[in-house]
């Protein structure tokens, strides 16, 4: 349906947390509340609360959404497109983070080229305009020539989602690699193509100099970080603390992203405080991967898992510090499963997190939070003066939502329903034939 260049959209419902700069109550335990929306020539121009007697004043068609749910459009921080839909040629034989090292390794060398990259990372991102979301970041796998053809390929899809996705990439090397004039000429490439400086931090006797060096070229160029921290179980893995030490020693004056943080949630409670105020202090946002970590972390073949993977996301909130949600993997080495849709991040995030009960603003993990974090302060939010821009769930309340994969979910852009058709697989194929 082609909705005219001015209309409204009546009785929908919209969690509170998400709309900016206007005055609403909640009318519902799980903070939503009843509004109606003005779109003119592709804008938001009133959010109202929704009366049932109120009388038209104009002439303008109303389209009543019998409260219908109104999300605006997912930002995913933190993916892996470069390895995105790699599994029919190249599945993880355990399902353990080194089963995955040992697989991404084999299939870069022997298929890794541009075109085959981007396939795959135009897949991706097809899936993810598909499901709702606006913004994206990436981390790209850097050394050498790898990199060399990921970044490529990447400038190449941001010139053709122009207009349809935000996209920002970070490169992605274990952190000793900046230690190296090659690791010193990656972070000049960054500043020259406005990237984030990103890298793998572990826990190791060479540490404290490996930071130091991240921090000082991430300074002196005026990058943004975004670090992979203590993705493993092992409590005395502490990379998330000597971060934050290292912000606060050196003044960092950029954003700092740390995805993953598994370990904090294996720690005594005492180290976890004491971690939490340091990455407050400095300013520290935290996102956390719920499916990846969930498919890796706790993994012992034939014994039952006791632990969800994710991080201590309550004491995290509760801390003050920001948090995001995000897809990470799908369907590579690292996650078998997965198809970068916002909502089924947050829904599992929901569920494995216990984040009901209250339901509270935990929606803006997967939307305003990491739109923050990208600087993209206008999206992840319903604004007067904004894009229209939103998801119409056929979903009324939260256990509506989350009880459904929501696939008859539709897209508004810029005013306008947009084509929401997920891609085949088969277009895949020649590239990716599954192994006998």
């Amino acid at each position: 349906m082609l909705y005219p260049p001015h209309y409204w959209l009546e009785n929908a419902q919209v969690p509170v947390c998400l709309v900016a700069g206007q005055d609403l109550v909640p009318q519902t335990p799980d903070g939503l509340a009843a509004v109606d929306l003005e779109i003119l020539a592709g804008k938001i121009q009133q959010i109202k609360l929704h009366a049932k007697e109120t009388k038209a004043l104009d002439n303008l068609p109303r389209f009543n959404l019998q409260k219908k749910l109104i999300f605006p459009c997912f930002v995913d921080i933190h993916t892996h497109l470069d390895k995105g839909h790699s599994w029919p040629r190249s599945p993880n034989p355990d399902g353990t983070f080194d089963g995955a090292l040992a697989a991404v390794f084999a299939d870069v060398k022997q298929y890794y080229r541009a075109e085959d990259v981007y396939r795959r990372m135009d897949f991706g991102l097809k899936c993810s305009y598909a499901h709702g979301t606006i913004a994206l970041r990436t981390h790209i796998d850097s050394f050498g020539q790898q990199g060399q053809i990921g970044f490529e390929v990447f400038q190449a899809l941001r010139q053709a989602w122009q207009g349809k996705l935000h996209l920002q990439a970070a490169c992605l090397v274990s952190v000793d690699y900046y230690l190296t004039p090659e690791g010193q000429a990656l972070a000049d490439q960054m500043a020259e193509q406005a990237m984030i400086l990103g890298g793998v931090a572990y826990q190791n006797p060479d540490l404290e100099a490996q930071l130091a060096q991240v921090f000082r070229l991430a300074q002196e160029r005026g990058l943004d970080l975004d670090l992979h921290v203590d993705e493993t179980d092992d409590p005395g893995s502490h990379v998330l603390h000597r971060v934050a030490l290292m912000a606060l020693e050196t003044g960092f004056t950029g954003k700092i992203l740390c995805g993953h943080c598994c370990s904090l949630a294996n720690q005594a409670p005492a180290q976890v405080q004491q971690t939490l105020a340091l990455v407050k202090q400095a300013r520290i946002g935290i996102v956390s991967l719920p499916l990846c970590n969930l498919y890796l972390q706790g993994r012992t073949p034939g014994k039952t898992p006791h632990w969800r993977g994710i991080t201590t996301v309550h004491e995290i909130k509760q801390a003050g510090i920001p948090l995001a949600f995000a897809s990470d993997n799908c369907r590579d080495p690292f996650y078998a499963f997965g198809d970068h849709d916002g909502l089924e991040v947050l829904t599992q995030a929901i569920r494995l997190g216990h984040l009901d009960h209250p339901y509270d603003d935990w929606c803006t993990s997967v939307t305003h939070i990491p739109a923050e974090f990208m600087a993209l302060p206008h999206l992840g939010q319903l604004s007067v003066g904004g894009e229209a821009d939103f998801i119409i769930f056929k979903a009324r309340y939260f256990s509506e939502l989350f009880a459904r994969p929501q696939q008859d979910r539709c897209l508004i852009r810029k005013g306008q329903r947009i084509e929401t058709t997920l891609p085949d697989y088969a277009e895949l194929d020649d590239l990716v034939q599954v192994k006998t």
